[in-house]
């Protein structure tokens, strides 16, 4: 009987032990937190399927490249798109990318790609256009230019369609307002030749050109948006 409760009691000792074994080489052979994953490792993982590594990789640069898109573009709200756009590209070529390189240069690239596209794109907007054209019309640059030989076909295209923007607006300006616009703006005359040609007063050729400004600005804004 003695026996049979020795034998029993070391039964259960080693089958504690065997389990305690068990369970040390299951801990030896756990796979370590993704925070402790290079940004190289990080990507296997998520190839292999592991939860979270994506995850892991995102939080490490949505703030460095949002920081990073602003610099460059001036926009913080923009550059939260861009960002999304980023990572939908990363996502989509991941599984070309070569881990022996590093993956912080290959996402700023991608970043910096979509910054220099979204400052291409957005300087041959109509709205900026105008507004290069109109921002020294207080001075003496007379009159607007519209096209330059230095001109890839695209501006060239975008300027010309410009034109033809602010010719049919000018159109729909009152006749007084209109002619005040045309002859600065887009003839180029000073003020002396403009007085002379509507026979009024330079004050007068003043208001009626600093109200033509505004009716022409706000007219033009619906098309150019």
């Amino acid at each position: 009987m003695a026996k049979t409760t020795r034998s029993r009691t070391t039964n259960r000792v080693n089958g504690s032990n065997a389990g305690e074994a068990s369970s040390a080489n299951l801990l030896s052979t756990e796979l370590p937190p993704v925070s402790e994953l290079s940004d190289e490792e990080l990507v296997t993982a998520h190839l292999d399927g592991r939860m979270g590594a994506f995850q892991e990789l995102f939080d490490r640069y949505h703030d460095r490249l949002v920081y990073f898109i602003t610099r460059k573009t001036g926009d913080g709200d923009r550059a939260q798109d861009l960002v999304q756009e980023a990572f939908i590209r990363v996502t989509r070529h991941l599984h070309r990318f070569d881990t022996t390189k590093k993956f912080s240069t290959w996402v700023y690239t991608i970043a910096s790609n979509l910054s220099k596209n979204e400052l291409r794109n957005r300087s041959r907007s109509p709205l900026v256009l105008f507004q290069k054209l109109t921002s020294n019309w207080d001075n003496d640059h007379r009159p607007l230019q519209f096209e330059d030989s230095s001109m890839l076909p695209d501006d060239l295209y975008q300027k010309r369609h410009l034109r033809s923007l602010v010719e049919d607006t000018v159109q729909t300006l009152p006749e007084h307002h209109r002619l005040v616009f045309r002859l600065r703006e887009l003839e180029g005359k000073s003020y002396e030749e403009i007085a002379e040609i509507t026979g009024v007063n330079l004050g007068t050729v003043k208001s009626r050109l600093h109200r033509a400004r505004n009716s022409f600005a706000q007219r033009i804004q619906h098309s150019l948006n």
